[in-house]
């Protein structure tokens, strides 16, 4: 269960045993996100999600909550796509925007099957519809049991660009996995789809979508 302010979100997007688990040294952050330092972006839906490091190159979807107040995710019969929580900030904007994807189902491993495997320095690229690919850096990963959630570390205001990647993980008890997999990363910069990745942190501010500093 995710409970974000007065609402209650619920997140279980799995079937079947077998994903990585997160090294214990990944759940320690790297070095420290200075907020004034972070590049921000304005608004732009996010269309795809890419992470070099575990093969991830998929379409994103905008998710919101269910009737039952659940965190929405991709169906199962599209569990290679990962969602886009469009209640919450578009990646690159500044506060943290939300992605969310099933681990696997009954026919195999799904969109974020290696999620455990990412380490501290790795990297996640979101393309958003202004043309920006915004590059991300992983800060931690960790692996929480569902009935501690860490709602306010998830969902709770940010200075800076952030970043969650969500998914199950730990054990299964023939139903679902008891613990979620989450991801946490900052924006380290910006750039417009199809040019290479610039040196820097620097963020140009495309047209229609200005970067910002906190």
């Amino acid at each position: 269960m995710i409970a974000a302010g007065a609402a209650v979100l619920w997140f279980d997007a799995c079937e079947s045993p077998g994903p990585p688990r997160p090294d214990s040294h990944a759940a320690r952050s790297g070095a420290a996100v200075d907020p004034s330092a972070q590049p921000a972006l304005g608004a732009s839906v996010p269309v795809r999600l890419d992470v070099p490091k575990i093969g991830v190159h998929a379409r994103l979807l905008r998710v919101g909550l269910d009737r039952d107040g659940s965190v929405g995710v991709p169906p199962l019969s599209r569990a290679h796509l990962a969602g886009w929580y469009d209640k919450g900030p578009s990646p690159g904007e500044r506060g943290p925007a939300v992605l969310v994807g099933h681990v696997d189902s009954k026919k195999g491993p799904a969109v974020f099957f290696r999620l455990g495997s990412l380490r501290p320095g790795d990297t996640v690229e979101v393309t958003r519809t202004d043309g920006v690919v915004a590059a991300f850096t992983v800060d931690s990963v960790e692996r929480v049991s569902k009935k501690h959630f860490p709602t306010q570390r998830v969902y709770g205001d940010l200075g800076f660009a952030g970043l969650r990647l969500i998914t199950c993980g730990g054990d299964f008890d023939g139903h679902s996995y008891l613990d979620n997999t989450i991801v946490y990363a900052h924006l380290a910069a910006g750039r417009r789809k199809g040019a290479p990745p610039a040196s820097g942190s620097e963020t140009p501010a495309p047209a229609g979508s200005a970067a910002q500093k906190p």
